[in-house]
């Protein structure tokens, strides 16, 4: 088991990097975006209307996927001098609930987003003509990821692996 699990884990570090780098090419272009409404705006004297939607829908490819990142790194907010204070017990089982409730969240989160991506799907984003499903989609990559990297840490720890995240060795 401890050498599927590693493979896994290898996988996932690419999963994560190429989620890291397609996030990146969407803040490049909500950048560019930006800039395109700022020279629009003053050195055109006409300010592109379809600017602030596009940006807003970059933002949410750039927010999301990068947030599910965080989760498998444990570079999201956590409460880290509560684990502090507990003996290695209680705070091996306070971080298995806390997975567990994140692969639950995660779940939610993508069959919810695919519910509302879905729903939205036939209507169009005024201004710049696409689906306002596609504002939905960052949520279920989002959930997805979210859930899949959540099961990744629980099953690193049933098979022995070392956690992975910034503070995993701080408090394991």
């Amino acid at each position: 088991m401890k050498s599927a699990v590693a493979a896994l884990s290898a996988l996932l570090d690419v999963v994560a990097r190429v989620v890291i780098g397609l996030a990146g090419l969407a803040l490049v272009a909500l950048v560019a975006i930006t800039g395109w409404m700022v020279f629009g705006r003053y050195v055109l004297n006409d300010t592109p209307t379809w600017v602030e939607r596009a940006a807003l829908l970059a933002m949410l490819f750039v927010a999301l996927p990068v947030a599910a990142v965080g989760v498998r790194e444990r570079f999201h907010m956590a409460v880290e001098f509560v684990l502090a204070a507990l003996p290695r017990g209680p705070r091996t089982v306070v971080r298995v609930v806390c997975d567990l409730l994140m692969l639950g969240f995660g779940i939610i989160m993508a069959v919810w987003g695919n519910s509302l991506a879905e729903a939205m799907w036939s209507f169009k984003i005024p201004l710049i003509g696409l689906s306002q499903g596609l504002q939905y989609v960052p949520l279920v990559i989002c959930g997805t990821l979210t859930a899949v990297f959540s099961a990744e840490h629980l099953l690193r720890r049933a098979a022995g692996l070392d956690p992975l995240g910034q503070h995993a060795h701080s408090l394991d």
